[in-house]
């Protein structure tokens, strides 16, 4: 029961900042239009591919991380490796379903557009029906999360 309502917090709070990321970019993803710095080279690479990363995404990203470990901080849980995971874990797959949710709501977008053709930060690395970072990184953070379980 525990897990189902961790699935339903991360969904809802997935739609939350989904919703706010569409308030703030409109339908420029990937920060296409906001002020802000970008950097594109080997090393950014490895995390976001062909992408560059972005001020926008890195204080996303700090601020999602930092949220997340608040309990960790105000002490009402202590730190351990099974926590660690599953936290990283919940992360990982809070930005996935955060991604698609964003397109799912965006009125420039929704479902009928969600394709390679359409979304060029996306589109040169699609397996099927969807990116491929969807894939990889839904395996990464269930894993993480799963191994934080069996470590419990």
């Amino acid at each position: 029961m525990q897990n189902l309502m961790i699935v339903v917090y991360l969904i809802a709070t997935a739609f939350a900042f989904a919703k706010v990321e569409i308030e703030i970019e409109g339908p420029h993803g990937w920060a296409a239009n906001l002020p802000t710095w970008r950097i594109q080279n080997a090393w950014t690479k490895l995390l976001y591919g062909h992408r560059p990363l972005t001020g926008y995404h890195v204080w996303l990203q700090a601020f999602v991380f930092m949220l997340v470990h608040l309990p960790l901080a105000m002490g009402l849980l202590s730190w351990s490796v099974s926590l660690e995971l599953r936290l990283l874990g919940f992360i990982v797959v809070f930005f996935i379903v955060e991604d698609f949710l964003w397109f799912l709501f965006n009125p420039a977008y929704g479902l009928k557009r969600f394709k390679p053709q359409n979304i060029w930060w996306h589109a040169p690395t699609w397996w099927w029906i969807m990116p491929r970072d969807y894939w990889v990184f839904s395996v990464i953070g269930c894993g993480a999360y799963a191994v934080g379980i069996y470590l419990k």
